[in-house]
């Protein structure tokens, strides 16, 4: 990446990887906004090249990302407030990259960060996260195309700094932490089915981790990477939906959080987070070649 950064999010959107916002490595010009940044930064991965696109209206860390009809959206997370850069926020932001420009959209209900997004059907999934008092349960579901806001079934294990993906209708819940402690670290996943509005624990991940990211590709789910109390995790751990079963996988080459990630032709890119807990930054870009796959290693 251009910049070293941490607690981004990314998502892939036509082909292209946009990666969001986040703490910038401190200088003497981003101290001002407590190294908060409103980058957005997109990388080709035909090209192997980043460019700068019009940034965030806010500079917002740890927020959720998720991508329906060609655009982009960005759901709550945290903005500065005073001398605090906890400020929870429920704001949405929609990017067009035909037009290089954001606008902003309906508001989540509940102000939260550390959040996660997932999509299904059309729909934008913000599970979870933490208004820095107590864990929220909350799964509001957001409908761009009618721009409002709707409310599932709560969350049975409420926690912040979880992962959230979407396999064969169904969206799960992954991993996380309670009250942004770190030292108290998940493993449980909860399975939501929207037909039903209903939640059914299963199989927990293999490593109990927060500040993780995840991916799917080809109907299984990578979750990788994360930080604890004896620092970070180059964990990479799949799991099959259909046997409901995790299998360790090739782990990453830096161990990291608060890192985004995005599958292009079947490559996983992981990319940015902090090397060990707390503040600490990264450019890095690494890419798992998933099991199974038809892409080559270079």
């Amino acid at each position: 990446m251009p910049t070293k950064r941490t607690e981004v999010a990314a998502a892939a959107l036509d082909g292209k990887i946009y990666v969001v916002g986040g703490f910038e490595k401190p200088t003497l010009g981003t101290m001002l906004n407590f190294s908060i940044t409103p980058s957005v930064e997109m990388y080709d991965p035909v090209t192997d090249r980043w460019t700068s696109k019009a940034p965030l209206p806010v500079g917002l860390h740890h927020v959720g990302i998720g991508v329906v009809d060609r655009r982009l959206y960005v759901i709550g997370g945290y903005t500065k407030s005073g001398l605090s850069v906890w400020n929870p926020v429920a704001t949405v932001y929609a990017y067009d990259p035909a037009t290089d420009r954001w606008t902003e959209r309906a508001s989540m209900p509940t102000a939260r960060g550390a959040l996660s997004v997932t999509e299904h059907e059309g729909k934008l999934y913000a599970i979870g996260g933490y208004d820095r008092k107590a864990n929220s349960s909350a799964v509001e579901v957001y409908e761009p195309a009618r721009n409002v806001w709707t409310t599932g079934a709560s969350l049975p294990t409420p926690r912040d700094h979880l992962a959230a993906a979407t396999v064969a209708g169904k969206v799960y819940a992954i991993g996380g932490r309670i009250d942004g402690d770190y030292s108290r670290n998940l493993a449980v996943v909860e399975r939501y089915d929207p037909p039903t509005d209903r939640w059914t624990r299963v199989s927990n991940l293999p490593t109990a981790r927060s500040g993780i990211t995840t991916a799917v590709a080809e109907g299984v789910i990578y979750v990788m990477g994360g930080e604890g109390s004896g620092g970070t995790f180059n964990q990479n751990e799949a799991y099959d939906p259909v046997r409901d079963r995790w299998q360790g996988m090739a782990p990453l080459p830096t161990a990291r959080h608060g890192l985004g990630s995005a599958v292009v032709q079947g490559r996983i890119y992981l990319i940015s987070g902090g090397p060990v807990p707390g503040g600490s930054f990264s450019d890095l870009n690494e890419v798992f070649i998933p099991p199974g796959s038809n892409v080559k290693a270079d």
